[in-house]
């Protein structure tokens, strides 16, 4: 199938199909013509490849899981151990998160949301220096 059909069969966009096959995620297959073609092999890896996106592996990451994958030889333990790397940067992301919760609802509290121009959250952005002007 032709890179838009491989794109709906996966979910993935166009664009991203092409950057995967660009850094050696994926690789296509040629037709005479030179246009990319991909088969169950490439839509399998694709769909693959956007499940472990979606699970927050990084490209590299990614490459290591599809290496694996493929690998009949693999010890499990390898890939638990790529999953528990991951889990932990998910965990770091959610602290990250949390605080940036805390400080947005610190600045919700302190704009009065009325029609006065004085507002905390664009102060913050500012950087503190005096708006308007």
């Amino acid at each position: 199938m032709n890179i838009g059909a491989a794109a709906r069969a996966t979910g993935l966009p166009v664009k991203t199909i092409r950057y995967y096959e660009e850094i050696g995620l994926i690789q296509a297959d040629r037709s005479d013509n030179g246009y990319r073609t991909f088969g169950n092999r490439q839509i399998g890896q694709l769909r693959f490849l956007a499940q472990a996106r979606h699970f927050g592996f990084g490209l590299e990451e990614c490459r290591n899981l599809l290496q694996l994958d493929a690998d009949p030889d693999r010890a499990s333990r390898d890939v638990r151990a790529l999953a528990l790397r991951n889990l932990d940067s998910v965990r770091a992301k959610i602290v990250q998160l949390r605080a940036l919760e805390a400080q947005l609802e610190t600045l919700l509290d302190e704009c009065p949301g009325n029609d006065a121009p004085e507002c905390a959250i664009l102060h913050n952005l500012s950087g503190g220096r005096a708006q308007g002007g």
